[in-house]
């Protein structure tokens, strides 16, 4: 076993995640498109139009091994992430609501194609930077972590414009545990006692990261402080569609406090 636990295989759960959003789009108003959500400056066209760069970016570098243009000097991911991803969404602005779903519909397709593909064992196309950055990722965290970022801004959509949905727990329940692989990232800078573990309790599920051979990993061991919350606030404190001062008002949290308050501050995105 890896440090980021025991894999995850969420590769069929794909199509049923895009027929959710499509299923969504279509029954939008034009006034719904121009809805803002949660995203700084982005309202619901925005959003659908960064699910469908995405798609096509994922499938030109790791399919097509087409890298296109790179960092500018002095870039960190970060911001590089915002100023391509602002690129692509601007240019968008041009699209019609028709175009963007059949561009997803059927780019869609192809993605699902890919990852079907995949050996989750090998490494990742691109290593999670939020569960590690000194060691590399394996695909099926790369595959897992990009079925929360389609799942997620469906759900910002969602909540832009009153409609809920997509939240079983045949969906939903993979974010929770692909989201729970940031655990040792997010008590990097503690140290304790060999076999020390913390617990982290959302949506019925629990997880815990254990203190062993230098390093915080996925495991269980000897709990010093758990941590529980309801999925909807776990999704939304990974994504930060909630702050961490409302995510600890809404957990139940018990032993010691620098675990419990580097929990609370998990990380599931590129910010």
């Amino acid at each position: 076993m890896t440090i980021f636990g025991d894999p995850i295989d969420v590769r069929r759960l794909f199509p049923a995640e895009r027929r959710a959003l499509l299923d969504l789009l279509d029954g939008l108003s034009p006034d719904d498109w121009t809805r803002p959500t949660v995203c700084p400056g982005w309202d619901v066209h925005d959003v659908a139009a960064h699910i469908l760069h995405d798609y096509a970016r994922r499938l030109s570098g790791s399919r097509d091994g087409h890298r296109g243009g790179g960092f500018h000097e002095g870039e960190t991911l970060p911001v590089f992430l915002v100023r391509v991803n602002d690129e692509f969404v601007r240019a968008a602005r041009s699209f019609s609501p028709a175009v963007l779903v059949d561009q997803i519909r059927h780019l869609g397709v192809q993605l699902d194609a890919y990852w079907l593909a995949k050996d989750l064992d090998a490494p990742a196309d691109l290593d999670v930077s939020w569960a590690a950055t000194d060691v590399p990722s394996p695909a099926w965290l790369d595959v897992a972590r990009e079925y929360t970022e389609f799942w997620v801004h469906q759900q910002q959509i969602r909540d832009a414009v009153s409609r809920p949905g997509a939240l079983g727990a045949d969906l939903a329940g993979p974010v929770a545990d692909t989201f729970a692989r940031a655990l040792p990232f997010a008590l990097r800078d503690l140290v304790r006692a060999e076999g020390t573990s913390v617990v982290l309790k959302a949506g019925g599920r629990e997880w815990s990261a254990v203190w062993r051979a230098g390093r915080w990993r996925m495991g269980a061991g000897s709990p010093a402080a758990e941590v529980s919350m309801d999925h909807d606030t776990f999704w939304r404190l990974a994504s930060r569609g909630v702050t961490v001062e409302e995510a600890r008002r809404r957990a139940a949290v018990s032993g010691d406090p620098e675990l419990t308050d580097a929990v609370t501050t998990l990380l599931a995105v590129v910010a």
